[in-house]
C-alpha cells in the first residue's frame, strides 16, 4: 500500500504530492487524513506531513531508479476526517496557497507546527485527593491522632474541596507543599497528577435564562428555518432585522431546536469585543455546552476548547471566522452574526472568506445557513433579491422602543461660526443634557492616537515610517510617534529636519486626543476608552465593556470596536465625531462600510428608551450620510447596486488582486509586467485586466508594493489562468519577489 503525503511546509516548492511505501503493521490503521512523520531528503530529522490519498499502486515505485522510502510514524491523535482533507484542497486551489496551509486551520490550536514539543498539549499538574473517608479522618482529629494544626486545616479543607490543585490549596490554607508531602505519608491523601482545564469561563457568573416570547415577524422567521433544521435541508436564510430587533433571541430558538434534534451548531461573530456578550448570552441558555474560539485566548485555553468540542462536550461553537473549522460532527446549523463585517475575510494565508466555506460545510451537513445584519453585505442583498436567500424583514425592536432619532451637524458651518473644538455645539449640549440625565453616552471616531499626522508648517515636511511609506500617528501616551503598519516608533518631533523650523504641528485627531478634550469641557464625567492601544490584554474587552455598562461610566470612547452587537440600556446618546473618514477611501466598498458604520453605531443608542444620534461630517450631502440618517437601508442599496452596475463591480462580479511585494523594485515593476501578459495572453472578453501599478501605499515594512486588479467571476478556468501566469518558471526563479492572489480582498491597499 502507498500513500499520498503533502509535507507540513510554508514552501512553495513542497507543495506537491509525495509516495510512502505504508508499512504492513500500519496498515490496518493509515487513513486518509491521518498525520504522519516520514523521512525527507538527505537529513536524517523526520518531516511532519498528512495523508491525503490511499492507493495501492505507485506510477512511481515502478521506476526502478527510483526507491521509495517508507512511512515512519502515525500520530493518531491529531488526524483529520477525509472531509477536512477535501475541503483543504478547494481551498488550496481557489485562494492560491499550499494545501498544508489550509490543514493547519484544522488542526488543534498549537498543533500545526513541526516541533511537537512546543505543541499546546494538555497542561498537566499535581491535584489532591483525599485517601481515607471522610468520618475515619474526623474520628482520628477528635481523637488526636492528628495532632498538627495545618494537617487537620488541610484535611478539613479538603473534606468540603476534595480534588483541588495543590497550589490552588497551598494559598487557601496557608501551608507550604512540604506539608502535603507529610498527610500523604501518614495515608490521608494521594497526589494524582491530572490535566488542568483551561476554562476561559472561570471569571463569568451568569445567570440562568429563560427563551423569551417571539414577536410574530421573529416567529415568522423562526417556524420557517426549524422547517429545515427538523428536515436536515440546505438552504440560506437572511435574517434582515433593525439593529435591536432580537436577531439574537431568534438564534437561541434555533439552537435549541437544533440540540432537540441531537446535532451542534456553529456561530460565527466578527469582532473579538462582540464575543464576550455574545457567550453571556449563550451560557445563560446553555451552560457549559458553549465552547469558545478566539485569538485572545490563549493558545492552551484554545486547545482545551477544541478537544472540549472534538470530545463532543461542547454543542455549540462561538468564535471568529477560525470558528468554521471547528472539529464537530454533527453539524445542524451554522450562523454569521453580522454577516456584512469585512472580518470575515482573512487578509492572511490563506486568504478564505468564512462565509464562502460556511456554505460549503453547511451543504454537506444538509443543514440551514443563517445570515444575520441591519445593514446586509449588498453582494448578500443582491443574492436575496435574486431568491438565491430567503429573506426575512424584521421591522420592530424587540423592546418595543423606537430607533433613535439621528441628526447631521455640518461641520464647515461649525468653523465659520468658529468652533474649533473636534465637537459641535449640538452634540456639547447633548452630552450635557446626558450627564445632567444620568444617562450615557458613545462617541465614536474611527481613529485611534492623538493626532493622525504631523507636518512642517514652513516646507510642508510630514514625518513618515522609514520602513511604510504612510504618514506616522502621534500618541500622547510614550509622548511617541508610531506607525500603525510595521510598529516602528521614534521620538516627537520639536523640530523640522529638512528646514529646522519650529513651526510643527499636529493634524487630525484620535480617540486619545478625543479623551483629553471630553476631559477638560467635562471634568465631571467619567469616560472610558476602546480601542486597539488599551485592549492589548487578555479580557481587556470584556472589562472595558463591563466597566461602562456596570458601573454606569458616562462617556465611552471607541473606534469601530465600539460600533457593533453592543446592548448597553442606559445609552441614549451616539455622536460621530466625523462621518467621512472612510468615504474617501480608495476602495469600491467605502460608501458602503460608512453607510454600515453609521447604522450600526447609531443603533447603540435608544435600547431601552428613546435616544438620539449626532453624525458629525463634511459631506452632509453624500447619499451615505442622508440614507444612514433616515436609517433606511432599502433606498441605500438601490442607489449603490445601480451605481456598481454601472461600474461593473460586485455582486455583478468578482475582484480579484494580484499583490507583488518585495525590496528590489526593478524585479518587482518586471514580474507585474510578466504577469500581465501571460493573462492577457491567454484570458476571455469576460475578463477585465488592469496594468500594473504601484500599490496605494506602496511601501510596507521596507517593501516595495505593486498589483494588478482583474475584474470577472471566478470560475474554474479562471484559477486555471491566473496559475498558467504564476507558475511561470521565469517567475519561481525571482526569490525576493513575493506573489499574493487575493479574491475579492477586504481592503484594496
Amino acid at each position: 500500500m502507498y500513500a499520498e503525503v503533502i509535507i507540513n511546509s510554508n514552501a512553495k516548492a513542497l507543495n506537491r504530492i509525495f509516495d510512502y511505501v505504508v508499512p504492513r503493521d500500519m496498515e490496518n490503521t493509515i487513513k486518509v487524513g491521518a498525520r504522519v512523520f516520514v523521512p525527507f531528503g538527505r537529513g536524517k530529522k523526520l518531516e511532519d506531513g498528512f495523508v491525503i490519498n490511499l492507493k495501492e499502486e505507485s506510477e512511481i515505485a515502478k521506476n526502478e531508479d527510483i526507491t521509495l522510502k517508507e512511512i515512519a510514524k502515525i500520530e493518531i491523535e491529531e488526524s483529520l476526517t477525509e472531509n477536512n482533507i477535501t475541503l483543504a484542497k478547494l481551498m488550496a486551489r481557489k485562494y492560491f496557497c499550499n494545501i498544508s496551509d489550509c490543514i493547519k486551520l484544522m488542526l488543534p490550536p498549537g498543533t500545526g507546527g513541526k516541533e511537537l514539543a512546543n505543541r499546546a498539549k494538555e497542561k498537566v499538574g499535581n491535584f489532591v485527593f483525599l485517601k481515607k473517608d471522610i468520618d475515619e479522618i474526623n474520628f482520628d482529629i477528635e481523637n488526636g491522632k492528628i495532632k498538627s494544626d495545618k494537617h487537620i486545616r488541610v484535611l478539613r479543607f479538603l473534606t468540603e474541596n476534595d480534588g483541588m490543585y495543590i497550589s490552588d490549596l497551598e494559598i487557601l490554607t496557608d501551608v507550604n507543599r512540604s506539608v502535603f508531602k507529610t498527610i500523604e505519608k501518614n495515608g490521608y491523601i494521594e497526589i494524582i497528577e491530572k490535566q488542568i482545564e483551561r476554562n476561559p469561563f472561570v471569571h463569568k457568573n451568569i445567570e440562568k435564562d429563560e427563551p423569551k416570547v417571539l414577536n410574530e415577524e421573529q416567529k415568522r422567521c423562526f417556524d420557517s428555518i426549524s422547517f429545515c433544521v427538523e428536515n436536515n435541508e440546505f438552504s440560506k436564510h437572511l435574517i434582515y432585522g433593525i439593529t435591536g430587533s432580537g436577531k439574537t433571541e431568534i438564534y437561541l430558538q434555533l439552537i435549541q431546536k437544533v440540540l432537540e434534534q441531537g446535532k451542534e451548531a456553529i456561530v460565527l461573530v466578527p469582532e473579538i469585543s462582540l464575543t464576550p456578550q455574545m457567550v453571556d448570552r449563550f451560557l445563560a441558555r446553555f451552560g457549559d455546552t458553549v465552547a469558545v474560539l478566539h485569538s485572545k485566548l490563549s493558545i492552551g485555553e484554545r486547545y482545551d476548547e477544541w478537544q472540549k468540542i472534538a470530545k463532543g462536550e461542547a454543542k455549540i461553537v462561538i468564535g471568529a471566522r477560525s470558528a468554521i473549522f471547528a472539529p464537530l460532527k454533527n453539524i445542524g446549523i451554522i450562523i454569521i452574526d453580522e454577516e456584512h463585517d469585512i472580518s470575515y475575510k482573512s487578509d492572511s494565508t490563506p486568504r478564505y472568506n468564512a462565509k464562502d466555506l460556511a456554505k460549503y460545510i453547511a451543504e454537506k451537513n444538509n443543514c440551514p445557513l443563517v445570515f444575520g445584519s441591519a445593514t446586509p453585505d449588498i453582494v448578500t442583498m443582491k443574492q436575496a433579491k435574486d431568491q438565491e436567500i430567503q429573506i426575512y424583514t424584521l421591522t420592530k425592536r424587540a423592546t418595543n422602543t423606537k430607533l433613535p432619532d439621528v441628526e447631521i451637524v455640518d461641520l464647515r458651518n461649525e468653523l465659520a461660526a468658529g468652533n474649533r473644538s473636534m465637537l459641535s455645539f449640538k452634540l456639547q449640549n447633548e452630552i450635557e443634557k446626558n450627564l445632567k440625565n444620568k444617562k450615557q453616552t458613545i462617541l465614536f471616531l474611527n481613529r485611534r492616537g492623538y493626532s493622525t499626522f504631523v507636518m512642517c508648517r514652513e516646507c510642508g515636511y510630514v514625518a513618515k515610517c522609514k520602513n511604510c511609506n504612510i504618514s506616522l500617528t502621534y500618541h500622547s501616551s510614550g509622548n511617541r510617534l508610531k506607525c500603525h503598519y510595521c510598529g516602528f516608533e521614534m521620538s516627537v518631533v520639536k523640530e523640522c529636519p529638512e528646514c529646522n523650523s519650529k513651526k510643527v504641528k499636529y493634524f487630525g485627531t484620535g480617540t486619545q486626543k478625543l479623551e483629553e478634550e471630553i476631559q477638560k469641557l467635562y471634568p465631571q464625567a467619567s469616560t472610558i476608552r476602546m480601542d486597539i492601544d488599551t485592549v492589548s490584554k487578555k479580557n481587556s474587552h470584556e472589562e472595558i465593556l463591563n466597566t461602562f455598562k456596570n458601573e454606569n461610566i458616562d462617556i465611552l470612547i471607541g473606534t469601530q470596536m465600539v460600533v457593533k452587537g453592543h446592548h448597553f440600556p442606559n445609552v441614549t446618546l451616539v455622536g460621530v465625531i466625523t462621518a467621512d473618514g472612510s468615504l474617501n477611501l480608495e476602495d469600491y466598498r467605502a460608501v458602503e462600510r460608512t453607510f454600515q458604520t453609521l447604522v450600526q453605531v447609531s443603533g447603540r443608542a435608544g435600547r431601552e428608551e428613546n435616544g438620539k444620534v449626532i453624525i458629525q461630517t463634511y459631506n452632509p450631502d453624500h447619499y451615505a450620510i442622508i440614507d444612514s440618517q433616515k436609517q433606511d437601508y432599502d433606498l441605500f442599496y438601490n442607489q449603490e447596486v445601480n451605481l456598481r452596475k454601472m461600474l461593473n463591480y460586485p455582486p455583478f462580479c468578482d475582484i480579484i488582486l494580484i499583490k507583488f511585494s518585495g525590496k528590489n523594485l526593478t524585479e518587482i515593476q518586471k514580474i507585474s509586467e510578466l504577469v500581465y501578459k501571460k493573462i492577457n495572453s491567454v484570458k476571455n472578453d469576460n475578463i477585465q485586466i488592469y496594468k500594473p501599478v504601484p500599490s496605494p501605499i506602496d511601501k510596507i515594512k521596507n517593501k516595495y508594493r505593486w498589483r494588478i486588479i482583474m475584474k470577472c467571476k471566478v470560475t474554474s478556468k479562471v484559477l486555471d489562468i491566473i496559475n498558467f501566469a504564476i507558475e511561470d518558471e521565469r517567475i519561481k526563479k525571482c526569490k525576493d519577489t513575493s506573489i499574493v492572489v487575493d479574491i475579492n480582498p477586504s481592503t484594496m491597499n
